[in-house]
């Protein structure tokens, strides 16, 4: 089961029947994410894989996984959000077992992104993956 934050996200697309209409969501979900400091968008941070510049940048704090993230596309900060609520603020133990791909598929993202997004968002979630596992 996903957190709280990610089952809000469902049942609002359920409301929404039009693919424009949630994709206008998703972005506007990127465009409420905090904004990431600069100074955090370096080599290291960097997402590889992306079509677009993706920056991820991961910390634990009290045993729980947390990550700030950012990008130069739109749809793309977007998907960023949608990760956030799916995995910020788990406890470390628990992000290995997120199955990101079933829980965004929830969604219906993978028949309407794009291969170079679909891979994208891979990336993005295999960076999660690895920094959460240390």
């Amino acid at each position: 089961m996903a957190q709280t934050a990610f089952e809000d996200v469902i049942e609002d697309f359920e409301f929404l029947e039009d693919w424009e209409d949630r994709y206008r969501m998703v972005i506007e979900m990127g465009k409420a994410l905090d904004p990431m400091p600069e100074a955090l968008k370096v080599p290291a941070t960097k997402v590889e894989g992306c079509a677009s510049q993706v920056w991820l940048h991961t910390s634990v704090d009290a045993g729980r996984f947390h990550f700030q993230g950012d990008s130069d596309a739109m749809i793309v900060k977007g998907l960023i959000a949608l990760l956030h609520r799916l995995y910020d603020g788990l406890p470390i133990a628990d992000v290995a077992g997120v199955d990101a791909r079933a829980e965004l598929g929830r969604l219906g993202l993978h028949e309407h992104l794009s291969a170079q997004r679909s891979n994208g968002l891979r990336a993005m979630i295999e960076r999660i993956r690895l920094d959460a596992a240390g």
